[in-house]
């Protein structure tokens, strides 16, 4: 059997002193607080034998593949040596989750792609058929967060992913970006817009799906320039934003939130040299009415919350996608007064997020490969995430 070349995470499992791990968990080793049980995380290149599709199953052949911020809280860890990153995990497994490629071989019961397409895929595997998936909430699928159930879980993080040559998908869970060659024109470029999908619809998740949006003209803060912060601009402007300010303390990044459309880039640290909190930059740049809608994307609940809270908009809307493994206190008459709402938002799948995004993206209205800054072979992996572990890019791209 011919092996190709997979980025595996391994890690100890340790649970921390003190910590109760369920008897499913202690089985099974799918565990949904990762920052609690693994440990030594070492990130590997070695050779798998390439999978054959059964099934509904699809083989894909890897064209692009992006380092996501949770890949970088893999191998990064604590003052004990515990991984970073607080979610669902099983280790070991291959890593990568944003990612495009073409169809190589389908299993037999497969109907909707074929050899040869190009594809993208959700990173959540959900079943479909508990309670939770068929009142539509795919991302909270019961299954994919029990540690009992090693059918369902997520890609890359409990299941074989893409940082890889080839990786072996559900029919289910592919979208087809064919759409995309002629917008970028190329196979290379609609391959790398193709590995931006999934954390852009991150973002459309949470800004229209859960937060239902905002009207054209709105005022918009988003917290955070990183991936998904950087999507959220991009989809807000297309979506007829009036104004949109966004946070970040990255020099590199309050450059590319430039590029992808920010009205105005603010460095929160730079301002509060000078005696100026965020918030009432906000208030200055809005005329003193405050923002519609805030995006907070930075996953630093104990610097943003305060900000946003002093600059809701009357009826303003929190769309809350940054993951921070840390408990806030939060100033529940501001809400009240403000007839103000936060929504929390996990995940990209279903609603019609994918598709909306493929859409935006083939018709051209956005254009995420601008956020591409980085580069890199399989083989440079180890480099790679060196690279990422500085948060001085948009987006590190790698291609198998």
């Amino acid at each position: 059997m011919r092996s190709v070349r997979a980025a595996v995470l391994y890690a100890d499992f340790s649970p921390r002193p003190g910590y109760k791990l369920s008897d499913e968990e202690a089985r099974t080793r799918k565990v949904r607080e990762g920052n609690k049980v693994w440990k030594n995380p070492r990130l590997i290149l070695e050779d798998r034998p390439i999978p054959e599709p059964r099934g509904d199953e699809v083989l894909v052949r890897v064209k692009a593949v992006g380092i996501c911020g949770s890949d970088v809280h893999f191998v990064e860890t604590d003052k004990e040596g515990y991984i970073i990153y607080p979610g669902l995990t099983r280790f070991p497994v291959v890593i990568g989750h944003e990612f495009s490629g073409v169809v190589e071989k389908v299993g037999p019961a497969v109907r909707s792609v074929k050899p040869g397409d190009m594809v993208t895929s959700e990173e959540m595997l959900w079943c479909g058929e508990c309670d939770v998936c068929r009142m539509g909430y795919l991302n909270h699928c019961i299954r994919l967060n029990d540690p009992a159930d090693l059918e369902y879980g997520e890609l890359g993080f409990t299941h074989d992913g893409a940082m890889a040559e080839y990786v072996l998908v559900r029919e289910r869970y592919l979208w087809k970006i064919d759409s995309l060659l002629d917008a970028y024109g190329s196979e290379e470029r609609a391959f790398e817009a193709g590995s931006l999908v999934e954390p852009t619809s991150v973002s459309y998740n949470a800004i229209f799906t859960r937060a239902g949006g905002f009207k054209p003209g709105a005022y918009v803060v988003v917290w955070g320039a990183g991936p998904i912060g950087l999507a959220a601009i991009s989809l807000c402007k297309a979506a007829g934003a009036g104004v949109v300010i966004a946070f970040e303390i990255s020099g590199p990044r309050l450059e590319l939130a430039k590029k992808v459309g920010a009205d105005h880039v603010l460095n929160p640290l730079e301002l509060k040299k000078k005696g100026i909190e965020p918030y009432e930059k906000v208030l200055e740049l809005t005329g003193g009415e405050g923002a519609d809608m805030h995006v907070e994307a930075a996953g630093a609940p104990a610097q943003t919350l305060p900000q946003i809270q002093r600059s809701l908009a009357v009826g303003g809307k929190v769309a809350w996608i940054g993951r921070a493994p840390s408990e806030v206190p939060i100033y529940l008459e501001v809400f009240q007064v403000r007839r103000a709402q936060l929504f929390g938002s996990q995940g990209h799948s279903g609603w019609g997020n994918f598709k909306n995004v493929i859409r935006l993206m083939a018709a051209g209205k956005v254009d995420m490969t601008r956020i591409i800054t980085s580069r890199f072979r399989l083989e440079e992996v180890e480099k790679a995430f060196e690279r990422a572990k500085r948060r001085v890019d948009g987006k590190i791209i790698i291609k198998p």
